[in-house]
């Protein structure tokens, strides 16, 4: 047919159809009017389109994480990725970062396999969705988890085909993993005692709960600049260390003569994260615990328009808050409000109840009469599938129920009867785990490591176990407790700059060819709670095997001249200084003879 037209006929066609082609590009205009402006972003992801269309316009260079997030959003991707992952199939770099959104971590080389972490607000399970879990682990997953320092549960070895049915199994249990990684809001942390604890002044476990499920019917609120926390004290005797999180609420009593009526209040902290060395600073803001959701949105919203998308290591709000000072974060968030935020003086705050160190461990009252929490003592936080669904059955049993998790990496029981505690002693026992604990073991903490994580530079859970075998054996005098915090690297997972002694993952060179070993930085004069610091480093790459030397001088050097056993680690640290505490832990015995 194209015969039949001549060389002019056919032109005018091809151009009669280039004319349809560019009409459609641009929204059907004909040739030579001005383009449309591009559409106004719609839907739950304009806030985030927008902040990144205002970076590009700015001149800035959108990361990968940006760019993935906008060619494909990842709950958008989610049937694509099961059907990949179906297969068999490892993820790609930017789907591993998409499956984050729905909690699973793709962790090769460490183990080539998912991680998959869960959100449980207050970190408070049933007894059925704890067995429940250990099931899923088997039958998905390497038959084990981590308790974190979120509390919170991790399960590991996770093959891809089994991605998708371990996150169906915990629907079915009435947990999700959505947005349990990635630039979301993580894990929402409460006291662990919530509801028991004679000395609390509010009970978090509604508010963790509520925020949880503000969080997941919002889904502008996924895709964050970065990372997110967000903690909940009730102002009992154990630490939430809201302090480290980008928003910390705490329950407080405000006093006469305030700008605000007296009563329970919650104080708003902002802007923690101990891995780049800053804790939350006291906004001098109160609200009613109430209002909690709608002002954590409001600074929320305030940080997705701000912040960094083209740098990952600046794109957490504490860098909002650096250039901007606090003042003018705040009026942000007024404005976002539509009214002010109520103020008040510090003098008209009656002083926190004290914290208890050992709150965590072994057998306390409850403030109803009779009942016990009991908290259980994990090795670095790990337990098998077999020991949880023994446990979640005692708790079945002897307890109220519940599987209570802390950020101490450990959990406890409650609603125990006196008559109780005894059967509960000998059955965790018999599990292989203790009620009990030493000075050492009670605080220690350890990340993931090398075994199961590729940004650590370290074996932490192993070597913390050494580490605590060897004070154990060598420093039975030691009677204050005293928290050791090992992390794998930057990303300061538990928290070393807040503990009394910590120790960050490093390479150590131990040849002129450039060979390294597993080793740590230390720090120390860390703190948390009522006594919050950010830690100083005093010796760099120490081999791990010379580590608990190191500690175990440290800490002789502390029980020969603290002030009495009053003066806790922290504080002895802070009267000695950093520098003379290296000289006197280098003048023991036990370093000057490995010298």
């Amino acid at each position: 047919m194209a015969d039949d037209f001549n060389a002019e006929q056919k032109r005018y066609l091809e151009g009669f159809a280039s004319g349809i082609s560019a009409a459609r590009l641009t929204g059907g205009l004909a040739l030579g009017q001005a383009a449309a402006p591009p559409a106004e972003p719609t839907g739950p992801d304009a806030i985030h389109i927008k902040a990144q269309d205002a970076t590009v316009k700015a001149g800035g260079k959108l990361c990968d994480q940006e760019k993935w997030k906008r060619a494909e959003n990842p709950f958008d991707g989610h049937n694509r990725l099961i059907a990949e992952a179906a297969t068999g199939k490892a993820p790609k770099p930017e789907d591993n970062f998409r499956w984050r959104y729905h909690g699973l971590f793709w962790v090769a080389p460490a183990q080539n396999s998912y991680m998959c972490r869960l959100r449980i607000p207050n970190g408070i399970l049933h007894h059925w969705q704890f067995a429940g879990i250990a099931d899923l682990a088997d039958a998905h997953g390497g038959g084990y988890s981590h308790v974190t320092t979120r509390a919170n549960l991790q399960v590991r070895e996770i093959s891809p085909e089994h991605g998708q049915p371990f996150l169906d199994g915990l629907i079915d249990l009435g947990l999700t993993a959505r947005g349990a990684g990635a630039d979301n809001i993580r894990n929402v942390t409460g006291s662990p005692v919530a509801g028991i604890d004679a000395q609390e002044l509010l009970d978090t476990r509604p508010l963790a709960k509520s925020w949880h499920n503000h969080i997941l019917n919002d889904r502008s609120l996924f895709g964050l600049p970065r990372k997110f926390n967000v903690a909940f004290d009730g102002g009992g005797v154990m630490p939430v260390l809201e302090e480290t999180n980008d928003i910390g609420f705490q329950a407080v009593r405000v006093l006469d003569g305030a700008a605000v009526e007296p009563g329970i209040w919650m104080r708003l902290v902002l802007g923690g994260i101990s891995g780049h060395r800053d804790l939350a600073r006291d906004t001098g803001v109160v609200l009613k615990p109430e209002d909690c959701n709608r002002v954590a949105d409001a600074i929320l919203r305030v940080f997705i328009k701000n912040g960094d998308r083209t740098n990952r290591n600046k794109s957490r709000m504490k860098y909002v808050l650096d250039a901007w000072g606090f003042d003018k974060y705040l009026a942000a968030v007024e404005d976002e409000l539509g009214h002010k935020l109520a103020r008040v003086d510090p003098t008209h705050v009656a002083p926190r109840g004290s914290m208890d160190r050992f709150a965590h461990v072994g057998v306390h009252k409850q403030v109803q009469p009779g009942l016990n929490w009991i908290g259980v003592i994990l090795p670095v936080g790990k337990l098998t599938t077999d020991q949880m669904r023994a446990l979640a059955k005692i708790a079945s049993e002897c307890g109220d129920g519940a599987i209570r998790m802390t950020v101490w990496q450990n959990f406890l029981f409650s609603g125990v009867p006196d008559a109780k505690v005894a059967e509960v002693q000998s059955r965790v026992a018999a599990l292989g785990l203790t009620t009990e604990a030493s000075s050492i073991r009670a605080g220690l903490v350890a990340c993931t490591g090398n075994q199961g994580c590729k940004f650590a530079a370290s074996d932490t859970k192993g070597h913390a176990l050494v580490i605590a075998d060897y004070i154990e054996a060598n420093l039975k005098e030691l009677d204050v407790p005293v928290n050791v915090h090992l992390t794998g690297c930057h990303h300061s997972c538990a928290q070393h700059y807040i503990g009394d002694i910590g120790l960050i993952g490093a390479k150590v060179v131990v040849s002129e060819e450039g060979d390294t070993v597993e080793g740590y930085d230390i720090v120390v004069g860390g703190g948390f709670g009522d006594s919050p610091k950010i830690g100083t480093e005093i010796w760099k790459a120490v081999k791990a095997e010379d580590c608990p030397a190191r500690i175990e001088a440290l800490l002789r050097s502390y029980l020969g001249n603290r002030q009495g056993p009053g003066e806790s680690f922290q504080a002895f640290t802070a009267r000695t200084g950093p520098d003379s505490l290296r000289h006197t832990a280098e003048e023991q015995p036990v370093l000057k003879a490995a010298a």
